[in-house]
């Protein structure tokens, strides 16, 4: 478990001594941002529902949030209890105002690719790719802001792909059950 640990703050301070710049703080705080919560990817959707041609995806990314946070935020969050890596290891600064949950997993990361899975195995890869790229960046953020561990994000990523793939395996029941009912 030391391997790990140390591999994970080895990591955080390469980010933090090698790869962060002021010019780019804002931009990683900005991404970050449309993580919190989950908002921007609730918010698409609820977006998705509305039209009939989306409806499949908007409902398998409602139920992929749904399952990422039970999984996340609800059960492994307080199970864990993993101490943010800044309280861990003062050479660690986190640019962001600190967030006062616990560190693993990755809840930022978790919504992001649960829903980005979604669009993209549900919506055109036009849609679907970009979706993923913001994810991509959304769990960088976190690792460039200082405030989550490597392993809380690649946590947050396989719970994530998991949600994903549970809630378009629902949603794809669910049609072709209607279908044969019609």
């Amino acid at each position: 478990m030391n391997i790990i640990q140390n591999a994970d703050i080895s990591i955080l301070l390469y980010i933090q001594e090698h790869i962060r710049k002021e010019w780019m703080n804002g931009f990683w705080r900005t991404i970050t941002f449309l993580g919190d919560g989950g908002w921007f990817w609730i918010l698409l959707a609820v977006v998705l529902l509305i039209m009939k041609k989306t409806r499949k995806a908007g409902a398998a990314a409602a139920i992929a949030l749904v399952i990422g946070a039970l999984i996340t935020n609800v059960c492994l969050k307080n199970m864990v209890a993993r101490v943010r890596p800044y309280d861990t290891y003062s050479a660690l600064i986190p640019i962001v105002t600190k967030p006062i949950d616990w560190s693993f997993p990755s809840g930022h990361t978790c919504a992001s690719f649960a829903s980005a899975f979604v669009y993209f195995r549900l919506l055109p890869k036009k849609y679907g790719i970009p979706a993923l790229v913001l994810a991509c960046m959304i769990a960088f953020s976190r690792l460039y802001l200082g405030v989550h561990y490597p392993t809380d994000v690649l946590a947050g990523f396989l719970i994530g792909l998991l949600a994903s793939a549970l809630a378009v395996w629902m949603v794809r029941r669910f049609y072709d059950h209607k279908k044969e009912t019609v």
